[in-house]
């Protein structure tokens, strides 16, 4: 009766921490994840499964919807269509669109839907100088991509925070997608309009400033966010499917 016991005590203790819980558990960087509750808390994020945003623009508002799980994405307009069902389309986009689909892809959700974006798989965190503007100092994280990560896994990008509130402040960024080679050229853009939707923290609109000689100087442009919807509902394949009318994109070579 004893030895039973024993072993009993035995296979118990063999079920304590089973290595499944240890896999699902991501390590990030401790300031990152202070931004992370800071926004609400990445498991929250993870949660959801459709965002859906609109960019106003005259005669043309662009209505941005996307499958957080799969990244599959629908952008509608009066004009034309575009999207991503494993590969990039477009609709009636001859004239109207002058864009690169598969460039245009994910872009602008990748930049409304930071910091939470930069919790994807195949990432690598880094550390950076300190941002100083108008004064004050921000501290930032370093992200970069293993090979064959996104349509350009060259990119880097620079998430600096508020050191008392760990709210995200700026982001810098690289643009490697025509050339393919690393960049030294970094993009800035504010992050200081938040509102919370769901109990994350999204921004209202996010400012683009102008650099010289690598430094940041003044306000270029404002792009502002309306009809901000977040839903644990996915919506069907069919809605992110090209049309019958659309045609798939094809990288030029």
């Amino acid at each position: 009766f004893i030895a039973c016991k024993e072993s009993k005590k035995e296979v118990v203790s063999e079920t304590i921490a089973p290595v499944e819980i240890k896999k699902e558990v991501k390590k990030y960087p401790e300031a990152l994840q202070k931004v992370f509750n800071a926004h609400g808390d990445i498991s929250a994020w993870k949660m959801q499964r459709t965002l859906s945003f609109t960019i106003p623009k005259p005669n043309n508002a662009e209505v941005h919807t996307i499958d957080l799980l799969t990244r599959n994405e629908h952008i509608g307009t009066p004009k034309y269509s575009t999207g991503f069902d494993g590969k990039p389309w477009v609709l009636n986009g001859e004239e109207d669109f002058k864009g690169n689909p598969e460039f245009y892809h994910n872009l602008m959700f990748y930049f409304y839907a930071m910091p939470f974006v930069i919790a994807d798989d195949g990432i690598i965190y880094g550390e950076t100088d300190d941002l100083v503007f108008d004064g004050k100092t921000y501290p930032g994280i370093e992200i970069s991509y293993n090979d064959g990560v996104g349509a350009s896994s060259k990119d880097n990008y620079y998430v600096h925070y508020d050191p008392d509130t760990y709210q995200m402040q700026w982001l810098g960024y690289t643009v490697t997608y025509q050339s393919g080679e690393k960049s030294n050229d970094v993009n800035w853009i504010r992050y200081n309009d938040w509102t919370t939707y769901e109990g994350l923290v999204l921004p209202n609109s996010i400012s683009w400033y102008k650099v010289e000689e690598g430094a940041i100087t003044e306000l270029r442009n404002t792009l502002p966010f309306e009809n901000v919807s977040v839903s644990k509902e996915a919506k069907s394949d069919d809605f992110y499917a090209k049309p019958e009318a659309g045609t798939y994109f094809t990288k030029p070579e």
